[in-house]
């Protein structure tokens, strides 16, 4: 899947076009380009694949997306060959790259949200963390 870059009020006007969570922002705009919709979710593999990033006992598969908010900006980073990229940088545990946005010790468990590929809705990573994935 490929990313975009959108500015703060196109990103704001797609939010806006979801009528719940499990409307995708690829949705409304497939949605807006009068484009079919998707099949439903894939199936996920049950053991770990190449690129799926374990970390706490709690395993993302590649592809998955992650999204913070902070200070007004909205943060995306995906995780791909066993670890979280963000900004093209290698990131072992979602507190150092939470860390790497806010300048100061946070638990990033508490501050990013993650969407598995084939899912539409976004969830805290923690909520993830306690339920074993």
């Amino acid at each position: 899947m490929r990313t975009i870059e959108v500015d703060f009020d196109v990103y704001k006007a797609l939010m806006m076009r979801r009528p719940s969570e499990d409307v995708t922002e690829n949705d409304v705009l497939r949605d807006l380009l009068q484009l079919p919709r998707k099949k439903g979710p894939a199936v996920a593999p049950a053991g770990p694949a190449p690129g799926d990033w374990i970390t706490k006992g709690v395993r993302f598969p590649a592809g998955t997306e992650f999204r913070a908010h902070y200070k007004g900006q909205t943060y995306l980073a995906r995780v791909g060959s066993g670890a979280l990229v963000l900004n093209g940088k290698r990131y072992d545990s979602p507190s150092s790259a939470a860390v790497s946005i806010t300048g100061s010790a946070i638990n990033g468990w508490r501050f990013w949200e993650a969407r598995l590929p084939g899912e539409a809705g976004w969830k805290m990573i923690e909520s993830l963390r306690r339920s074993g994935g």
